[in-house]
C-alpha cells in the first residue's frame, strides 16, 4: 500500500490511521478482476424428480405466506365451510347482536314460546333468529337420594340474537311476559362478543354440577358412608373436587372428615 512504501523504514506503524484504516464505514475500493462464476450449491440434496441443471432451479419456489409488519404469520380467517358456521357469519355480517330482555321470574321458557310465535306470525325470522334460556344439569340432594333437575343460570333473563331496528324492537318489547331490555336508559345494549362465547360454551358443557345448599358453619348431617348419621359442622367446601370437609366429634374430640357433597344434608 502507498502509506506502507513511504513509511521510513525502522519506524513503527501509526496505530490510531491503522485502527481508522479497518473500523471505517466507507467500503474500500474494489480491485479489478475477473468476476467469480456462479456455483452450484455445496451440500444441498435435489430429490431426482427435480433435478436438473446444476445452478437452474427447476421450479418456481412456493409462493410466501402472508407476513405482518410484526413478522408474524397471519392466522386465516374462521372456517365458514359447514353450514352452521356459514350461517351464523352471515348473520354477523348482517349486524346481528345478543341482547337480554328482562322477564318476570318463571315465566323465562313461557316467554321463549311467545316470541317465537310473534316471529313466526309477523315474519320476523330475517331479523330476529334465536331465543336462549341458558340452563345447566344440576345435581340435588334429597331425602338422602339424588336427582338431576333443570337449573336457569340467569333467572328472570332471556337471550335474543337479533339485528336491532324499531320493528324488531318492536317485536320484542311487546311480546307478552317480557318487562324490558337490559341497557342504558332506553337503548338497549348488546352483550360483548367474549360474554357470549363464555355462555354457549357454559350450555355447550353437559356435565351435571352439584347443588350446595350449605356453607362454612352450617350444620349438616353424613347421609352415607362409615360416618353415617354423624352430625358436623362445614369447615371448608371444596368445589374443584366436589368434597366438603366437616368437623364431626369422634370420642369427644372435633375430627375434620373429607367427603363427597352427595354424603351431606343440611340439617
Amino acid at each position: 500500500m502507498p502509506e506502507e512504501r513511504n513509511r521510513p523504514q525502522g519506524s513503527k506503524p501509526d496505530t490510531a490511521a491503522l485502527i481508522q484504516r479497518l473500523f471505517r464505514d466507507e467500503p474500500e475500493e474494489a480491485q479489478p478482476g475477473p468476476q467469480p462464476t456462479p456455483e452450484s450449491p455445496v451440500g444441498v440434496m435435489v430429490p431426482p424428480d427435480q433435478q436438473g441443471e446444476v445452478g437452474v432451479p427447476t421450479d418456481a419456489p412456493p409462493a410466501p405466506q402472508p407476513i405482518t409488519a410484526e413478522g408474524t404469520v397471519e392466522v386465516p380467517p374462521a372456517d365458514t365451510t359447514t353450514p352452521e358456521g356459514a350461517e351464523e357469519a352471515g348473520r354477523q355480517a348482517r349486524g346481528a347482536r345478543w341482547y337480554v330482555i328482562h322477564t318476570y321470574s318463571g315465566y323465562e321458557n313461557k316467554v321463549r314460546s311467545n316470541l317465537e310465535r310473534r316471529v313466526a306470525s309477523m315474519a320476523m325470522q330475517d331479523k330476529i333468529f334465536r331465543v336462549l334460556v341458558p340452563t345447566e344439569d344440576e345435581i340435588e340432594i334429597k331425602d338422602g337420594k339424588r336427582r338431576i333437575a333443570k337449573k336457569k343460570v340467569f333467572p328472570g333473563y332471556v337471550l335474543v340474537e337479533m339485528i336491532m331496528d324499531d320493528d324488531s324492537w318492536y317485536v320484542v318489547r311487546n311480546t307478552p311476559g317480557v318487562t324490558g331490555f337490559v341497557g342504558s336508559g332506553t337503548k338497549p345494549l348488546p352483550l360483548q362478543d367474549r360474554e357470549v362465547k363464555a355462555i354457549l360454551r357454559q350450555l355447550g358443557d353437559e356435565t351435571p354440577k352439584f347443588r350446595i345448599t350449605y356453607q362454612k358453619g352450617s350444620a349438616v348431617r353424613i347421609n352415607s358412608g362409615p360416618f353415617q348419621d354423624f352430625s358436623g359442622v362445614v369447615d371448608e367446601i371444596l368445589p374443584e373436587k366436589e368434597k366438603v370437609r366437616v368437623l364431626v366429634s369422634i370420642f369427644g374430640r372435633e375430627t375434620p372428615v373429607e367427603l363427597d357433597f352427595a354424603q351431606v344434608e343440611k340439617i
